[in-house]
């Protein structure tokens, strides 16, 4: 079937007069398993498609088609979107984005260079990355855009078709180091946007624009009065042992909420039908917990918020009191499963970085399942279903004049940005996953605004099923059921797998490696079945599409990202780039920087295979 137009796209939308519809009409793209919409794919967020002209039993016949770079070295997270014809690329800073035509891959529609403040370079976290773009498919009035994120804290609007920037809205103040690098996330009329910063010591906020104007619609914040955090009038009434009010100040000592943390740098996904939106809030500011006494409420917590007005239905925090950097922004997958009753239930998967992968009724918030990660999880025994509660092991626990030893997770956590994905035919979820533990020391420092505000000396190493003695073995990838907790299967990796993974109809799975590999696994065994040596390390996750016939899968290159921070920047001590330095000082041996996209295809077909597209074709007379 060919590939919709981008004008037949820009038309089509046309026929939508409400934000109602307008939401409608990236359900139904989203439907249709050709394009790549949004990040997720849909709003379920499980990185699926239903093609499978790509399967188990060709997948060896798979060769490059296409690809195309940004220009741009350093770190190159999250994916590409298709809409038709177009593929729309982002890049780290600067924030590069391009429009690509698919009838010739790789010529350029259209391109879009902010000019930035570059102080943003010298307080961004963990490299300059950005994690990718959304797209609003138009209603009649206002032609379809394309929103980015830039690290100086702004987020653009740009039309489809030509690249013009429409508007700009600060949403963060580098002064303070409230940076950008999360992927905006369109439902409705909203643009929906986290923050950066929490090593900062900034205070975490989400927030709404609107679409055709960039007019500010809502924010909440995840620290602070109730009504900055903006609570429901019914907040975690189905589970008020969560907590319900007042706690963004009361587990907090005197004005330590003001600069605390709980940025959200992650993630989103959305249920049409609930209309709620669901994300992650990241780790207490500073990292030395004795800075900071009580849970640090609402830091390190799962929401579920209403899209149009931001108030939240409820919020359950996984790691009260974060000693360990712990940031909660990870992927939040959507599906139906029977429980363990046998009850249909609407639920919620979230692999946290604490190495508990979270299973969470979406409609209530009631906790279903809380297993973890790796049986080499040690800060907690168990998490009690009845109280949400971690039951800490005190071994493992950090304070002042005391170095911490062998804490597995790292701060790294034994999953962090990576986007995983689920299949429903198999029900599993595939993770690519870290395997890093570390001993952390911490310090006192006063805050300063737009200064680091850690607090925290740590060393990285692979954890305890990695090769501690040759710095390797720091990544997994494993299948997951959360209705039984068990996995069924697990596999090994040189270093973590960063960027996470796709599953497909055919049966595969899709993931890229730090040490510049995409490969392909058999889905039901893990029996790796196909790779390919990329131009340099992947910390983005794959993504397929679909063109005149022919399915392709994309992925980026370009390592960085907090575990290329060495590599980058050209890093020696081990306990630099806020420990990651020592953990992948052999990264350099595999790898070196680089920055583009890489597609895809059976036998490598593209439209390149006729070797007349795309000719210069000279003027006559």
């Amino acid at each position: 079937m060919p590939a919709l137009t981008l004008a037949a796209l820009i038309a089509a939308p046309a026929l939508a007069a409400s934000p109602a519809l307008a939401n409608d009409t990236l359900v139904e793209m989203a439907k249709d398993p050709r394009n790549w919409v949004m990040t997720g794919r849909d709003y379920s967020a499980n990185n699926y498609s239903t093609m499978d002209q790509i399967n188990k039993e060709n997948v060896s016949e798979l060769r490059s088609a296409w690809s195309f770079s940004t220009g741009v070295l350093h770190g190159h997270e999250g994916t590409p979107l298709v809409i038709g014809d177009v593929m729309y690329v982002h890049s780290p800073f600067p924030n590069t984005t391009f429009a690509l035509d698919l009838n010739e891959p790789g010529k350029i529609i259209w391109q879009n260079k902010p000019r930035q403040d570059p102080t943003a370079r010298s307080v961004a976290c963990c490299d300059v990355v950005n994690r990718g773009l959304a797209y609003w498919p138009g209603d009649g009035e206002v032609d379809p855009l394309i929103f980015r994120t830039q690290l100086d804290g702004h987020i653009v609007a740009m039309d489809a078709a030509t690249g013009e920037t429409r508007w700009v809205m600060e949403n963060s103040d580098i002064r303070v180091g409230s940076t950008l690098t999360i992927a905006p996330y369109v439902i409705k009329d909203n643009v929906i946007v986290g923050s950066s910063g929490a090593e900062l010591g900034v205070r975490g906020y989400v927030t709404a624009y609107d679409v055709k104007t960039g007019e500010q619609r809502w924010r909440a914040f995840a620290t602070g009065p109730d009504e900055d955090m903006r609570l429901s009038a019914d907040f975690n009434a189905p589970n008020p042992h969560y907590g319900q009010w007042d706690l963004g100040l009361d587990t907090w000592e005197g004005d330590a909420w003001k600069i605390g943390g709980g940025t959200n740098w992650g993630w989103y996904a959305y249920d049409p039908d609930e209309d709620l939106f669901y994300y992650g809030s990241g780790n207490a500011a500073p990292w030395n917990e004795t800075m900071r006494p009580g849970d640090n409420k609402w830091t390190n917590s799962i929401w579920g918020r209403d899209p149009d007005d931001g108030m939240a239905r409820f919020a359950y925090q996984k790691t009260p009191h974060d000693e360990w950097d712990y940031a909660g922004v990870n992927v939040m997958m959507l599906s139906e499963q029977e429980d363990r009753d046998g009850n249909m239930r609407k639920l919620l998967t979230h692999p946290d970085r604490n190495g508990i992968v979270y299973t969470l009724d979406r409609s209530t918030g009631d906790l279903v399942s809380a297993d973890k990660l790796d049986d080499t999880v040690n800060w907690t025994k168990t998490v009690q279903l009845d109280t949400g509660l971690p039951v800490r092991d005190p071994e493992f626990g950090t304070r002042m004049d005391h170095k911490s030893r062998d804490i597995c997770p790292s701060a790294m956590g034994y999953h962090n940005q990576g986007h995983d994905s689920y299949d429903p035919e198999r029900q599993v979820f595939l993770m690519g996953l870290n395997h890093i533990c570390m001993d952390w020391e911490p310090f006192m420092l006063p805050y300063r605004a737009g200064q680091f505000f850690v607090g925290a000396t740590l060393w990285m190493y692979p954890g305890p099923k990695g090769d501690r003695q040759n710095d390797l073995g720091l990544g997994q990838v494993k299948a997951y059921d959360a209705i039984t907790g068990e996995f069924k299967w697990e596999v090994m990796e040189r270093f973590s797998v960063w960027g996470g993974t796709m599953a497909t109809a055919g049966g595969l799975t899709f993931y890229g490696t730090l040490d510049g590999f995409l490969k392909a696994r058999d889905t039901d065994t893990g029996e790796l079945l196909w790779k390919y040596r990329l131009p340099s390390g992947a910390i983005g996750h794959p993504m397929t599409y679909e063109h005149d016939g022919t399915q392709y899968v994309a992925i980026y290159y370009g390592v960085g990202g907090w575990p290329g921070v060495g590599l980058v920047f050209d890093l020696q001590d081990p306990t630099a780039g806020l420990g990651s330095v020592g953990a992948f000082k052999r990264l350099q041996e595999y790898t070196q920087m680089g920055g583009g996209i890489m597609v895809f295809s059976l036998d490598g077909r593209n439209p390149y295979s006729d070797p007349n597209v795309g000719e210069y074709q000279p003027n006559e007379g």
